[in-house]
């Protein structure tokens, strides 16, 4: 789990990012923010992993804090001026996203974090953890069937039951260990080991007929 603070005097700024991070279920938000010296004694009192920084705010400025520190966690600046970029990343931060922000803008730059930290060994992690209902489920990888895409949400099948996410398939895809698993669809990603039957146009996982779309064709290779 990535432990992560929010640094921002803007309350709107707060609320979006406080949102965005409680559907991603790698991240744990520890603490918000209302300027650099409040985020300093959170540093200083608590693990922390990951900071999201506004650059312009009352006293010390997001980039004089950055600078201020010793040993940084991850930095992703959010703001609403893109003069500050060229600095931001001299600093070596993982990001620099641009207000408003968008939930895709903001999982592409997770999804960059997460290829930056060192990978769980892959005899440790044999589950993921799925905010369902503003809880995190442990899902065993061993238990999960296939996920189907509703719209904004991912609908998670196990043989033990369903779990609605909010998530972009997209995310799943990069989130979930390839292989076992697999697109096949751009609505529909499966487990090898629970396909049951392929056809040219579908596979049939657990009595589910499951649509095989034309430019996924190609991983009916690896299935088979």
């Amino acid at each position: 789990m990535i432990r992560c603070i929010i640094v921002d005097d803007e309350p709107l700024a707060l609320e979006v990012l406080e949102h965005f991070i409680s559907r991603t279920p790698q991240l744990e938000l520890v603490a918000n923010c209302c300027n650099a010296v409040d985020a300093f004694k959170v540093l200083h009192d608590q693990q922390v992993d990951l900071m999201f920084l506004d650059i312009k705010m009352p006293g010390i400025s997001g980039l004089d804090f950055v600078s201020s520190l010793k040993n940084p966690p991850s930095i992703i600046f959010t703001t609403a001026f893109a003069e500050h970029a060229v600095r931001g990343f001299e600093l070596e931060a993982i990001d620099y996203l641009l207000k408003p922000i968008t939930f895709e803008r903001f999982e592409k730059s997770i999804r960059k974090l997460l290829k930056m930290r060192p990978p769980e060994p892959a005899d440790v992690k044999d589950y993921t953890y799925f905010r369902v209902s503003g809880r995190l489920i442990k899902i065993f990888h061993a238990d999960l069937l296939y996920a189907q895409s509703v719209k904004d949400y991912i609908l998670i099948c196990t043989k033990s039951g369903n779990h609605l996410t909010h998530m972009t398939m997209k995310y799943l895809a990069e989130l979930l260990p390839s292989p076992p698993f697999l697109r096949v669809h751009r609505s529909y990603l499966v487990k090898r080991e629970a396909i049951d039957q392929v056809e040219r146009n579908s596979i049939r996982v657990n009595a589910e007929i499951i649509p095989v779309g034309e430019n996924y064709r190609g991983n009916l290779e690896k299935i088979t």
